[in-house]
């Protein structure tokens, strides 16, 4: 397991063919924008590319992945993974390539290093900013070269999205650098900002609204902790769509420097999403219930009923307070 810079990255790749490129479970825009990012720079340079089926996404998704999309029967010489942090988090498609990877790019602190070849920047706010780099170094651009427009807006899509539309606490000079950047190629960023950030369907809305009854406040209201259950799913309708990126609400509510949304997935499974500001270190909290992140932003899994992930997280939330 060796870890190598974006030169090193750009030049394994250029002397190799064949990739299948992977995605995390639950894709967000960051791994699918940069997954497909990587996948059509390496089809301009000539080479053999796809991305593996990933049943997790959803049709917010599903437009940036048109004609990428590894056909049945594929066999690669080379497998890549993008934004994944840990084997763990492979999709159900993924399965038979743990062990396997030999080049993992990603921007977690919490990376396991799982790739034979690990190019981790871990002080970057998206894994599209280091795609950037490295899709510049494949294609020999130089100077304000802009990318192509196939390649710059599925990378809009990563970093506009692993940031709230830039207003995250990880947004940093070189997220706006490189945002500019992309939207100097003339892609339709204004159309991304629309479909990400400024369109909710009926359900969605409703969704919120239930999260904030039902809403659990502690520390004197500086924690919040808001469920989706099944039940509530099943209530309204809901699909995976509907919940995208719905740990965002929970932070909303001023006075709240920890956020956590919990999502019952199935029946005696949790998915939880941890943000919180300067005073408190996501990842320590959700590393001691086996997950992991980034110092604002972290997740992990309760194998428990909604009530058992609550009481779970809150006691680890406690722990580290506790811990200074």
């Amino acid at each position: 397991m060796s870890a190598i810079t974006c030169q090193e990255a750009a030049r394994w790749l250029l002397e190799r063919d064949g990739f299948l490129i992977l995605t995390h479970k639950r894709p967000d825009g960051d791994t699918i924008g940069c997954a497909a990012a990587l996948c059509r720079t390496l089809r301009i340079l000539g080479k053999t590319a796809w991305l593996l089926p990933n049943a997790d996404a959803t049709s917010l998704f599903t437009p940036y992945l048109e004609g990428i999309l590894a056909p049945e029967g594929f066999v690669p010489e080379h497998v890549v993974s993008t934004d994944i942090a840990s084997e763990g988090l492979f999709p159900a498609e993924a399965q038979d390539y743990k062990g396997k990877v030999e080049l993992a790019i990603d921007h977690h602190p919490s990376n396991e290093g799982f790739g034979q070849y690990n190019w981790v920047e871990a002080d970057k706010a998206a894994c599209g900013e280091i795609l950037y780099k490295l899709v510049r170094e494949l294609l020999g651009l130089v100077g304000d070269a802009p990318l192509p427009a196939e390649i710059a807006l599925p990378l809009y899509v990563a970093v506009s999205t692993d940031t709230g539309c830039f207003v995250y606490s990880n947004t940093s000079p070189n997220t706006h650098a490189v945002a500019a950047a992309l939207m100097a190629s003339g892609i339709n960023y204004a159309w991304v900002n629309k479909r990400h950030f400024r369109t909710k369907s009926y359900t969605r809305l409703r969704l919120e609204s239930r999260m904030i009854e039902t809403m659990d406040l502690h520390h004197d209201g500086q924690t919040a902790i808001a469920a989706i259950s099944l039940a509530d799913m099943a209530e309204f309708g809901a699909r995976e769509e509907d919940v995208e990126d719905i740990a965002a609400v929970v932070g909303q509510l001023e006075g709240v420097h920890t956020a956590v949304t919990i999502r019952e997935l199935k029946r005696g499974e949790c998915k939880l999403s941890v943000r919180t500001q300067a005073d408190l270190n996501a990842s320590k909290v959700c590393a001691l219930l086996g997950g992991g992140g980034h110092a604002a932003a972290s997740g992990c899994t309760i194998y428990g009923s909604v009530d058992q992930a609550k009481a779970a997280i809150l006691s680890a939330i406690n722990t580290v307070k506790a811990e200074g």
